[in-house]
């Protein structure tokens, strides 16, 4: 059995494209997972599956949202493992900052790192990214609500599909993923 992390995109956001988690626990339990458990009403979920790879799982709970829901959710599922790796990795880590305003954006694949040539970084300062494998570390000192580079990179192709949590929620994510 592999601990998961599933990641929906774009639900839950001012009363618009309303997926309730209960659905969430059902549809991911019908896919075959257990130990469902889901954090916060934004699309969250960890679970452990056995006999499927984290893109065949992204790829039939976006099915199955579009067949119940009537419309498209894009996912992105990691590894448990995968999630412990991108804590790890955090490159304000030797820096104090506030939990909130650390956001990783989770791709579904590599970063396209074409999609930021050309951005200079020193315009949006005091804001500042750094690219990752697939996922992207944006920290906003004075917050993501009226941050420049947060409104620039997400008009980017970064991956097909791009969802942001906050630090918080990636630590407690990981927390129940038990890594």
């Amino acid at each position: 059995m592999t601990t998961y992390v599933a990641l929906l995109h774009g639900i839950n956001v001012g009363g618009k494209r309303r997926v309730p988690m209960q659905l969430l626990r059902e549809l991911l339990t019908g896919l075959g997972g257990t130990a469902v458990r889901t954090h916060l009403n934004s699309g969250n979920a960890v679970f452990t599956h056995a006999g499927a790879d984290a893109e065949e799982l992204s790829q039939a709970l976006e099915r199955a949202l579009a067949d119940r829901l009537g419309f498209p959710v894009r996912c992105v599922v990691r590894a448990a493992a995968d999630l412990r790796r991108v804590i790890d990795a955090n490159p304000f880590a030797d820096r104090e900052f506030e939990p909130g305003r650390l956001v990783v954006t989770f791709l579904s694949g590599p970063v396209r790192r074409d999609s930021v040539a050309g951005l200079d970084p020193a315009a949006c300062l005091p804001d500042v990214f750094v690219l990752g494998e697939r996922e992207v570390y944006l920290l906003c000192p004075d917050g993501l609500g009226d941050s420049r580079l947060a409104r620039v990179l997400a008009r980017r192709p970064l991956a097909e599909v791009a969802t942001g949590r906050n630090w918080n929620t990636v630590c407690k994510l990981a927390e129940l993923a038990g890594v």
